[in-house]
């Protein structure tokens, strides 16, 4: 029962049906563009600094009990939203949301590959997780299919219950995970109060994640793969707009780069036995597929847009797997959440260029232009030494 359990985790997690208005929530009460762009900033910005703590902070305690935390904080959240709106409201539900995804992130990965390796299944860890990826966007496709009726219904108070409630039942499967490690002070030779332990292992993480350069390729791959097309994704709706496409269609454009995206993590477990070269060949055609169908003047060129976005979130997921495999000692959490940051950081600078060439390129030719960094990517994955499978 264990991999079902994670994969009703991955699903409540997203499944929160404030996702879609959140922004109109925003709007009506009486937020301008420039106050709701900056709560943006203050969710990235929290999860960046607190990512790597926290990775740190699941490798010395219950990795279960953060799995638990994040999701009643994200709750706590949605809550203030409903309740109290207003800027400060927003920007406090933002630290919380903020906090929750830094808390999850690389506890998740960690405690389900360990789990997986006590069983002998750490094999089936890409397959597994890209199942879940995929449940995620099952999860956010429903909750906004809901969010209408929902909302028509009872307005932003019976969405924000919705959401709070899937926040719980996400926090109450965490409490039903397995969790059987090895005391932290008793595997890695530390001694000493919590705060000591704490700090040892914060060190070696980072330190492995530096100087291992198995690893720290690892990161790099995970960083730049996933942090590209999760970016541009954001901007996905005004390629289809600019299609040509009819207003009422856009949604179907953007539904079909979600299938995409779906069916890619399914695929991720056979993509774990593809080598290094195979590899980077798959990279390499997923960029010239996204750049030649963001050129394509035509609601056809979304065919090969679904079909890269796909591709990347297999990519994303061995990389993913590649880097469990490569960690060694009791910092796994702590690596996990440096490859967390390096993400959040790729991410920003997708977003920033974005914007700087949004008034002179269409984004069209942004896409194309910013799918370039996975040409270099795979160029450098097919050295015959850099062998990521």
């Amino acid at each position: 029962m264990f991999v079902p359990k994670l994969y009703v985790y991955t699903f409540l997690g997203e499944f929160v049906l404030l996702y879609p208005v959140y922004t109109l929530l925003f709007t009506d009460s009486g937020l301008s563009v420039a106050e709701t762009s900056s709560l943006f900033v203050i969710w990235s910005v929290t999860g960046m600094v607190l990512e790597i703590p926290s990775g740190a902070w699941a490798d010395t305690m219950s990795r279960r009990l953060l799995l638990f935390l994040g999701p009643l904080l994200a709750g706590a959240g949605f809550a203030l939203w409903v309740l109290f709106p207003s800027y400060w409201a927003f920007a406090l539900g933002f630290v919380l949301w903020g906090a929750e995804g830094a808390l999850v992130s690389g506890a998740f990965e960690a405690l389900a590959y360990e789990e997986l390796e006590r069983r002998g299944l750490q094999a089936r860890y890409a397959a597994i997780m890209g199942r879940a990826h995929s449940l995620g966007i099952v999860a956010a496709a429903s909750a906004i299919a809901l969010a209408t009726p929902v909302f028509a219904v009872g307005g932003y108070p019976a969405v924000g219950v919705a959401s709070v409630v899937a926040c719980l039942l996400c926090a109450g499967t965490a409490l039903t995970l397995p969790e059987r490690r090895r005391a932290v002070a008793g595997s890695s030779g530390l001694s000493g109060d919590s705060g000591g332990r704490y700090l040892a292992v914060l060190r070696a993480g980072v330190a492995e994640a530096r100087t291992d350069r198995n690893v720290l390729e690892a990161i790099v791959l995970i960083s730049v793969v996933t942090a590209i097309w999760g970016a541009l994704e954001e901007y996905v709706p005004f390629l289809a707009a600019e299609t040509g496409a009819p207003r009422t269609a856009v949604p179907l454009l953007v539904l079909a780069v979600w299938v995409g995206a779906a069916a890619g993590g399914l695929l991720a477990g056979p993509a774990q036995r593809l080598t290094g070269r195979q590899f980077a060949l798959v990279l390499a055609l997923a960029a010239a597929a996204m750049a030649v169908g963001a050129l394509i003047p035509h609601p056809a060129g979304f065919a090969l847009v679904a079909v890269s976005f796909g591709a990347f979130q297999m990519a994303g997921v061995v990389a993913d797997a590649r880097l469990q495999e490569r960690v060694s000692g009791d910092q796994r959490a702590t690596v996990t959440s440096v490859a967390g940051l390096g993400t959040n950081v790729v991410t920003l600078a997708v977003y920033t260029a974005y914007g700087a060439g949004s008034p002179f390129l269409s984004h069209g030719t942004t896409f194309a232009l910013l799918v370039l960094p996975y040409v270099v990517i795979a160029l450098w994955l097919a050295r015959e030494r850099v062998a990521p499978m």
